[in-house]
């Protein structure tokens, strides 16, 4: 082996060399997550445009899903349950002009949650910001909203920050670590967590 590769500079130029793949993995997987987003969003769109215009039922979803499936063998996020998910989640936030384009931000299993688990837009938008702003995973949001982050935050607005637990800080923005991101792209899971195992120890240092 050349004793260049021994070398403390070159060791240096390897190790800058690689952190730049790992950002450009990690930009490239969060504008993935902004597509598939959008995509749900056009397809929920669609649904409900449809069924307007033809007077089409429950029906439509079925055969949808079971035609797309055919087509894209083995992408989970065509199923029945899924579809449906996309048409309550367009429903949900055509309207609001704040929180459509906040949506993006994060991925479609936590978008999910939060439609789910929240009350109200504003709680929705809360949870939305402070997922993205502090990468957390979908299970440390379902913990926060389980355990009423967002009532603590309108009890003590200032102190918001300070009050998160270290640990369920800066999460190395796993936002797009989820499986409907790599089983739409479709990658293994073994090969989407290799994949984001240098992304994240990159964000941790950065």
């Amino acid at each position: 082996m050349s004793k260049l590769f021994e070398d403390s500079k070159y060791k240096d130029f390897l190790k800058s060399v690689k952190e730049r793949i790992y950002k450009a993995q990690y930009a490239a997987l969060r504008q993935v997550n902004k597509e598939l987003i959008e995509l749900y969003w056009d397809i929920g769109r669609m649904i409900v445009e449809k069924q307007k215009e033809y007077g089409w039922g429950k029906s439509v979803v079925e055969n949808l899903a079971h035609d797309l499936q055919k087509e894209f063998i083995g992408i989970k996020g065509f199923s029945i349950d899924n579809l449906w998910r996309m048409r309550k989640f367009y429903l949900r936030y055509k309207d609001n002009e704040k929180l459509a384009p906040l949506v993006q931000e994060i991925s479609w299993a936590k978008n999910i949650v939060i439609r789910e688990k929240c009350n109200d837009d504003l709680e929705r938008e809360f949870y939305i910001k402070i997922t993205k702003k502090f990468g957390w995973t979908k299970d440390v949001l379902i913990h926060q909203i389980e355990g009423k982050a967002y009532e603590k935050f309108l009890m003590n607005q200032t102190n918001f920050d300070k009050s998160i637990s270290e640990k369920y800080r800066h999460q190395a923005k796993l936002s797009v670590k989820d499986e409907y991101t790599f089983n739409f792209l479709e990658l293994g899971n073994e090969h989407s967590e290799r994949e984001l195992e240098g992304v994240i120890c990159y964000e941790e240092r950065s």
